[in-house]
């Protein structure tokens, strides 16, 4: 078990304590929401020099991974970009390794949501840039010149004014960007608006189920709740095999009873009750109700998990499984919030849809070279609990090729000194099926703080910072532009691969293998000088050979660079370089009649011609050609 986590009363203590009764006036970045991207925001901004401060309305950081009880991470188990990579790191060292957490069937990393929790506190207490204010809520935003004035309200009931040059969104349901103006989306987009075939002919306001997870444990005697009113068992009847299982909604996903129970089985003889087939998934539509709404509104699904507890406890038997009295310190021992799967999708610079996920190189816009984040699971929507559910597309884990997220969409069009996290950035509605998954918006969070506070140092508008520079940020911090598994993140080899893959000039291939969504660059395949192509769209003016799948030398290749170089007006050897870059590189074999390797040519290219860094680009992926006058 990790020794220095402190335990989790003792973590809230020390927090509360180190922070006393004095803040900032006046900070660099404002983070609205302590939620997985709020807290990846705050730590990546604070740690490149800036001053930061993340509010958050409840008593713990981590939103769905940890006060929604979602604590099953959902994909990039073998993508651990950034933070969310030390998140990942430090979880494991807490329980002793990566099997301790292979505790339930629906992921490979499970954890206690109190746990996670106290990491995150841990993680942001380290950070001397950083202040944390909890039970704190904004009330008022006003834009004043070049800065945000944000009016917000402190746990004991006082207000105070804070004065920021940047805002991070990074509510559950895109409440900031509604107040600053941004033009959002809400639901299912019509196939006619996005060209997914796979969207609806008509759009709609439907969105995802919500969820109030609960977090139950073995007690070891009977800890069967009162029959909560209105208890009907006709509504959990085909959660799993059981008598009175007649007539089920999805016939092919009648599981057992233990399957149901393991499917997020906790370390510590924990279960978290996530559970989407006829449990306690609940729809109701909340992004457009004011606060009070939808506390009032929330009562009702919180019943609804209820009620699933005790068909659990009553109708199948686990009757000493009770709601953890050692989680939540909430009156009803539920989390603090429920599992929002979906909320506002913001108009931004660019929208990410299905198709740039599906076929990445052959849009209209480049996206996949902005990227600043990668994910892998397949699109999963939950629709079941919607009265006429059966009418909507089918999107239970659509499967996709894993992929690299735009910068752009975090950016909202109109609204300067915004940058908006969390899962309401620009993305297609189909398309959000993937990206809200926690490690997805754990890297989105990284990417608006890296965007701050480069926004921040370089005196820049959000809109005017180079796409390239918030990319180096996350390179340097371990995260991954695309998703490619060819080396791990501490190979020499990762960078230039991850560099030379978002110009486009060698492009990788993404398959879907069973629940696994991967994509390679490749490398160790011989390289064909039709895969060369791409050098064209960076330098149109270099001409190329023309052999079609002929395989390249290695003096070819070194050719075909030098030619490059010359019109480029790079005065270096290249031949004298490329040698010695070979033997920086551990590269094998430096022959020069031999095939080169995919993965050899990337790594020459990018540290002979560098063209991740010398060949703009636009917000949309395009290169800029610069014109001599």
């Amino acid at each position: 078990m990790r020794s220095s986590l402190i335990p989790f009363l003792g973590v809230l203590l020390t927090f509360f304590a180190s922070c006393g009764n004095t803040w900032d006036d006046e900070i660099d970045v404002l983070v609205v929401g302590g939620g997985a991207s709020g807290v990846t925001s705050g730590i990546q901004a604070a740690r490149m020099g800036v001053k930061t401060l993340v509010i958050e309305e409840t008593e713990w950081l981590g939103g769905m991974l940890t006060a929604a009880g979602v604590s099953a991470i959902d994909g990039n188990y073998n993508l651990p970009a950034g933070l969310w990579g030390e998140f990942k790191e430090r979880l494991a060292d807490y329980y002793g390794g990566l099997d301790a957490m292979r505790t339930g069937w629906v992921s490979n990393l499970l954890f206690e949501p109190s746990v996670g929790n106290a990491i995150l506190h841990e993680m942001t207490q380290a950070e001397k840039n950083l202040q944390i204010r909890k039970q704190t809520a904004l009330k008022k935003l006003k834009r004043e010149g070049e800065y945000w004035l944000a009016v917000v309200q402190t746990r004991d009931k006082g207000l105070k004014t804070v004065r920021a040059k940047v805002l991070i969104d990074a509510t559950e349901l895109g409440d900031v960007a509604k107040l600053c103006g941004v033009k959002y989306d809400i639901g299912m987009e019509s196939r006619s608006d996005t060209n997914e075939e796979i969207a609806p002919e008509k759009g709609n306001n439907i969105v995802q189920d919500i969820t109030y997870v609960a977090i139950l444990k073995d007690y070891g005697r009977d800890v069967t709740i009162p029959q909560p009113e209105g208890y009907n068992p006709k509504e959990f009847a085909c959660a799993c095999a059981n008598p009175i299982c007649i007539t089920p909604k999805e016939p092919n996903r009648v599981w057992s009873k233990e399957m149901m129970l393991t499917y997020g089985k906790l370390p510590n003889n924990k279960y978290m009750v996530n559970w989407p087939i006829e449990g306690n998934d609940y729809y109701i539509n909340l992004v457009e109700m004011s606060p009070d709404e939808r506390t009032r509104a929330l009562e009702y699904a919180k019943h609804y998990t209820l009620c699933f507890v005790y068909f659990i406890q009553h109708e199948l038997g686990y009757n000493t499984l009770g709601l953890a009295d050692d989680e939540y310190p909430t009156p009803d021992k539920l989390p603090f919030i429920p599992y929002h799967r979906e909320s506002r999708r913001i108009h931004g610079l660019v929208r990410f849809t299905l198709n740039h996920i599906t076929n990445p190189y052959t849009q209209s816009e480049p996206l996949y070279r902005t990227s600043i984040a990668v994910g892998d699971y397949p699109v999963d929507h939950h629709h079941t609990r919607y009265h006429g559910y059966e009418e909507l597309p089918n999107l239970y884990f659509h499967p996709i090729p894993s992929f690299g997220l735009p910068l752009g969409a975090l950016i909202p069009q109109g609204v300067e000194g915004l940058i908006v996290a969390e899962k309401s950035i620009s993305v297609s509605n189909i398309a959000n099926g993937t990206t809200r998954l926690q490690p997805v918006v754990l890297q989105i969070g990284q990417a608006a703080g890296a965007l701050a506070a480069l926004s921040v140092v370089q005196q820049k508008k959000v809109c005017e910072v180079n796409v390239r520079s918030v990319q180096k940020v996350i390179l340097d911090a371990k995260g991954y532009l695309m998703p490619y598994l060819d080396v791990p993140v501490d190979d020499i080899r990762f960078k230039s691969y991850q560099r030379i893959g978002s110009t486009g000039i060698l492009k990788g291939v993404g398959r879907n293998v069973e629940w696994s969504n991967q994509t390679w660059l490749r490398a160790d395949t011989l390289l064909l000088a039709s895969e060369l192509q791409g050098l064209s769209d960076a330098y149109p003016h270099v001409h190329l050979p023309q052999k079609g799948d002929t395989p390249v030398t290695v003096e070819e290749a070194i050719e075909i660079i030098r030619k490059i170089a010359t019109e480029e007006n790079l005065k270096e050897d290249i031949m004298k370089r490329a040698e010695q870059v070979w033997q920086e590189f551990g590269m094998k074999n430096f022959d020069l009649k031999r095939t080169i390797l995919r993965g050899e040519m990337a790594v020459l290219i990018d540290q002979l011609l560098d063209p991740f860094n010398n060949k703009k680009i636009d917000i949309k992926g395009r290169f800029i050609q610069q014109v001599d006058f």
